[in-house]
């Protein structure tokens, strides 16, 4: 049997990982600030390498990042950034390991301020997702100025691998924009949250 939806182009038809991925997650609103936290260092781990390389790891990082607590996390040490380094089922990177034990302190020092992460992030879109309209992929931006100023306030906190080409990327996984393509089935799904949940 022919699967006869019409999708963004981009998960291609090989990888059936990256089209469920597509069609149950991508562009779907995320308020939950302990998964906004992973999308994002997930984000951050995909830098210079592709989205489909991480989301076939995904599960691996979440055993290895301890379902990716932020209080687990931020108690990391030497002993545990070896362990993660000897991990062959993650991106193994000095850099990209101390990025995400240091954002686990940063996302714990602003609910202790009483700063909630998901509405700080979702402030940079005024609450609720940008509803776009591209009908072609050539005219979906890399990073928008909403992108950028979302970038700029993640690195004033001391976040890192935040560029605003990421934070884009990470807005349009979480659903603070709408970049399904209106030909794809997903867009209008998007457009009311109640029927684009994940699955």
């Amino acid at each position: 049997m022919t699967d006869a939806l019409i999708r963004c182009p981009w998960p291609g038809v090989k990888d059936q990982i990256y089209i469920d991925y597509h069609d149950t997650e991508w562009g779907v609103p995320e308020y939950d600030a302990r998964a906004l936290w992973e999308k994002l260092v997930l984000d951050g781990f995909q830098a210079g390498l592709s989205w489909i390389t991480i989301l076939k790891k995904r599960e691996a990082f979440r055993e290895a990042f301890d379902g990716f607590d932020p209080e687990k996390v931020a108690r990391y040490g030497d002993v545990d950034r070896a362990r993660l380094m000897a991990n062959a089922g993650i991106v193994r990177s000095n850099a990209k390991i101390d990025m995400a034990i240091n954002g686990a302190r940063l996302w714990l020092e602003m609910r202790e301020k009483g700063e909630d992460f998901s509405a700080f992030l979702w402030g940079f879109v005024g609450g609720a997702p940008i509803q776009n309209h591209w009908d072609s992929i050539s005219g979906v931006p890399v990073k928008t100025p909403e992108a950028e100023a979302m970038a700029k306030a993640l690195k004033a906190k001391g976040f890192k691998f935040t560029g605003p080409v990421i934070v884009y990327a990470f807005m349009q996984a979480t659903g603070m924009v709408n970049d399904h393509l209106t030909t794809c089935f997903r867009h209008e799904e998007c457009r009311h949250p109640a029927h684009g949940q994940k699955a």
